[in-house]
Parts: C-alpha cells; sequence; structure tokens
C-alpha cells in the first residue's frame, strides 16, 4: 500500500538525485573531457561527434528540468535512451560491476531503473510543471 503522505516527498527525493546525477555527468564532459573532447570520445567510438553535443544538450537540460519538476514523467523516459547508449557502447563491454575497468553497466542500469521508478511515481513535491495536471 502506498503512502500518499509521504509519496509526493519520496518522489521530490528521486527527482532531485537524478537531477543532480545529470547536472554531475554533464559537468564531467563539459568542464573535464570539454565538449570538443566529448566529440572526439564519441568518434572513437564509431558514434558520430556531432551527437555528443546533442547528448550533452539532453543532460544539461533534463537535469535541469528534473531538479525543477518540469514534465518529469516525460524527462525521466526521455533520459533513459542517454544511459542505454553509454551502456551499449562503453559500459556493457566492460562487464557488470562498476568498479570493472572502463565502468560496468551496473551503475547505469540502476540509473535507469531508478528514471522509470520516477516515471511511474511521478512529478513529486514542489513540481513547478507537473506533467498531469489534476481536474
Amino acid at each position: 500500500m502506498t503512502d500518499t503522505r509521504t509519496a509526493p516527498y519520496a518522489a521530490l527525493i528521486m527527482r532531485l538525485a537524478l537531477g543532480i546525477l545529470f547536472l554531475a555527468h554533464f559537468s564531467l564532459k563539459f568542464f573535464v573531457f570539454t565538449p570538443a573532447g566529448t566529440a572526439k570520445f564519441f568518434a572513437s567510438l564509431g558514434l558520430p561527434g556531432g551527437l555528443a553535443y546533442i547528448t550533452m544538450a539532453v543532460e544539461l537540460v533534463g537535469a535541469i528540468a528534473l531538479i525543477l519538476g518540469v514534465y518529469t514523467r516525460v524527462v525521466a523516459v526521455i533520459l533513459i535512451p542517454i544511459l542505454l547508449g553509454a551502456i551499449f557502447t562503453v559500459h556493457g563491454p566492460a562487464g557488470f560491476f562498476f568498479t570493472n575497468p572502463n565502468g560496468g553497466w551496473e551503475f547505469p542500469a540502476f540509473w535507469i531503473i531508478g528514471l522509470i521508478v520516477l516515471a511511474l511515481t511521478g512529478d513529486g513535491k514542489y513540481a513547478l510543471k507537473p506533467t498531469l495536471n489534476k481536474r
């Protein structure tokens, strides 16, 4: 049974945590690897270098939307392919455990589960633009 008094706060905590994770992931690409370096890395994987810029934009906008609670459910679903791409191109070949060289796929997979839970749970408390308006 869901506790309707605390569930909105649980969704808020999940929303903030996932948003901060995506903000950190974006920041690593932008400030440490640089956009050009990230594009070169994507190209080294056989992906179009320009996809790096799209990925970074989706991560940044998605992070902000999650933190603020703007169409949370939709944004959570939109962010899943970013992590699937990370699993299939980088982390999958490294094995399951994230402590493996090049990081395994356990953390991105768990991150996807968090996004699915958030999409199913809802926007949470203090969402600026809830996905579904109550009538």
